[in-house]
């Protein structure tokens, strides 16, 4: 009898320690909230420094001129327009930036935790989602567009003033250029976070603290760049659709025809700002990825 009742309790030993054993917790472990903080605060430094770059491109997607008027333009507008039509870019590219490092994060956490895909892939579909989610904030980027734009300069004084004039028109005028900018958004995030770790390893390896802020600061500004080049014809389409008020949505797809038209049909003149777009993405992708990745550290 007591040889049975040992039996029994090293039979019910034997099956709780198998279970702890195979037992795996449930919880997700989401990103760090710093991933937000770090983001935020690197894209309110690029977007101090890099705004009147910013301005002097705008004018040359929305008008096709060369760089030279572009900044005659801003001369004429005076030093007291330079940086009119800030806020919304700050707001919105604060915020943008904040959800794209941080949703980045989370969302990997999440996908790789509960599916068995590759983690190429699953990384790729968590930059797409955090893409995706950051297009929610598409009327600081329209607001921003309007401007920026010399022709609304009577018409608005100030960021508050755009978003309220907009309002008549319903939510959807608010989102007018939704297209362009989810076309952009998800895939230049896959790109940028596939791409991020393969070129940084290409780099010299860095032995010190500076060396290895250079690294971060090259490595953005070349993704920056090249980012900023391929979807450069998507931005041109995205300032001609959000410049407009009111009216019929044209389709993404009829408004760059209506840009190619104007433009004689060169593709040289649908990329007239790309240059520009692409020095000022080095800079400001660089100071992005820097400032991030030093935060990243300190925090």
């Amino acid at each position: 009898m007591m040889d049975s009742e040992a039996h029994e309790k090293r039979k019910s030993d034997l099956v709780l320690a198998t279970a702890k054993h195979d037992y795996k917790p449930c919880t997700v472990t989401v990103g760090s909230g710093k991933h937000y903080v770090c983001g935020y605060f690197a894209a309110f430094t690029n977007i101090a420094i890099t705004f009147p770059i910013q301005k002097v491109l705008f004018r040359q997607q929305l008008y096709g001129v060369r760089t030279r008027d572009a900044v005659r333009q801003l001369q004429t507008d005076g030093i007291r327009n330079l940086y009119r039509g800030i806020l919304p870019p700050l707001m919105q590219k604060t915020t943008t930036l904040a959800l794209m490092f941080g949703l980045y994060e989370d969302f990997s956490s999440l996908l790789l935790r509960h599916t068995d895909s590759p983690e190429v892939v699953t990384r790729s579909v968590a930059a797409i989602l955090a893409g995706t989610t950051e297009a929610l904030l598409s009327p600081f980027e329209r607001v921003q567009t309007l401007l920026q734009d010399y022709k609304h300069h009577d018409r608005f004084t100030n960021t508050f003033q755009a978003f309220k004039v907009l309002r008549p028109y319903g939510i959807r005028e608010y989102y007018r250029g939704l297209v362009p900018i989810l076309l952009r958004n998800g895939p230049s995030n896959a790109l940028f976070f596939g791409l991020r770790s393969p070129i940084k390893q290409c780099l010299p390896e860095a032995k010190t603290y500076s060396a290895n802020l250079i690294n971060d600061f090259i490595c953005g500004g070349l993704l920056g760049a090249m980012l900023g080049f391929l979807f450069f014809p998507i931005n041109v389409v995205k300032a001609r659709m959000q410049s407009k008020i009111g009216g019929e949505f044209i389709s993404f797809g009829k408004v760059l025809m209506i840009i190619w038209t104007e433009r004689d049909g060169k593709l040289t003149h649908l990329f007239r700002g790309a240059h520009l777009n692409y020095h000022r993405s080095i800079l400001s992708w660089g100071i992005i990825n820097a400032t991030y990745e030093l935060l990243l550290k300190v925090l």
